[in-house]
């Protein structure tokens, strides 16, 4: 009796480390990768579609061990959005709790060099869960940008170009709040005297520099195109701004302004039109911003691109001495056909 009481315990102990042993190789099952790889589960929530993420990208070694798992900790009707690091030296158990649990890793949203709100919602469309249509209608809508603070012709001044860290999944209201709040900070109490100084709003301030920004070529140019412009609205003259009038035309592309495009009808259209126009015609960069706020003195009034094509401008105090920068210039486009 007491030898088979003691096999039975035996056969109990191998089953339990048996099972122990098969249970550990499926948790312990690991991944084919040597850096770091990410997986998004988006608001569809595919489980099917996370799986192939799994093979293809995190080449996990055994899917249906992942598989099993997720049947075992009821994870396959219960997926959360995200974006979710698989490091090398993880198991399935390590990320199935990641999983689980909604820890995701932020990522580093980056954006710069963007003129329309098209570009700037595809962008971030690439970068985030968030879609380019709904953020672009956001964008558009007015009571939307009422309740930032905003137009629909002003809201693009309130996306500081820099690097943010942001979840992936991050909801479009969370992401408009998130850049409001990084737009009160940056125009601190610093920036918000300075423009004062200037007789100019936040907004006027990125609108200026939107266009000083579009005109030049070089960032070193950016502070004495921005004193020109400055003298000209103090003095009461027409900006006379070519890349308000491709704005207002629709067109970035055009070499030359002809009279017709002076004609537009738009008030963006800043040799028709006196004063700033309603808003920025890009995002303007955050040292675009700041060359306002710090821009150079100086008697200039006038500037026109180099007859030499380097991207530069010569400057003029007198319209007679613009008048001759204008001519060399004309000269030159005429001289490369360019009508």
């Amino acid at each position: 009796m007491k030898k088979k009481i003691l096999y039975t315990f035996i056969i109990i102990v191998v089953i339990v480390i048996a099972a122990g042993a098969y249970g550990y190789s499926i948790i312990s099952t690991g991944f084919n990768i040597d850096k770091t790889v990410y997986l998004y589960i988006d608001e569809n929530r595919d489980y099917d579609a996370l799986l192939k993420e799994l093979k293809d990208s995190a080449k996990v070694k055994n899917i249906s061990n992942f598989e099993l798992l997720a049947s075992v900790m009821d994870y396959k009707g219960n997926l959360k959005t995200g974006r979710y690091a698989v490091k090398p030296d993880m198991n399935i158990l390590d990320l199935m709790r990641h999983l689980r649990s909604g820890h995701q890793t932020p990522l580093n949203l980056k954006f710069n060099n963007i003129r329309t709100k098209e570009d700037f919602a595809e962008r971030i469309s690439n970068q985030l869960m968030l879609g380019k249509d709904d953020l672009l209608a956001a964008l558009n809508n007015p009571e939307k940008c009422k309740d930032l603070g905003f137009t629909t012709e002003t809201v693009v001044a309130m996306f500081i170009p820099n690097t943010y860290q942001f979840y992936w999944d991050v909801t479009l209201d969370e992401f408009l709040r998130r850049m409001k709040t990084e737009y009160s900070d940056f125009w601190n109490k610093k920036r918000m005297a300075q423009a004062e100084e200037l007789g100019l709003s936040p907004v006027e301030v990125s609108t200026l520099a939107s266009i000083v920004e579009e005109e030049c070529t070089f960032a070193d140019e950016y502070p004495v195109v921005a004193g020109l412009y400055l003298n000209r609205l103090r003095s009461g003259q027409a900006l006379q701004a070519d890349p308000t009038v491709k704005f207002a035309v629709g067109d970035f592309s055009l070499r030359r302004i002809l009279n017709k495009h002076l004609e537009v009808d738009s008030p963006y259209n800043t040799y028709m039109h006196t004063g700033l126009p309603p808003g920025p015609i890009r995002i303007p960069s955050i040292k675009g911003i700041d060359s306002v706020l710090d821009y150079t003195k100086s008697d200039y009034l006038y500037m026109c691109a180099k007859e030499d094509f380097s991207g530069r401008h010569n400057f003029a105090r007198t319209y007679a001495e613009h008048q001759r920068n204008a001519i060399k210039y004309r000269n030159a486009l005429n001289a490369r056909g360019i009508y």
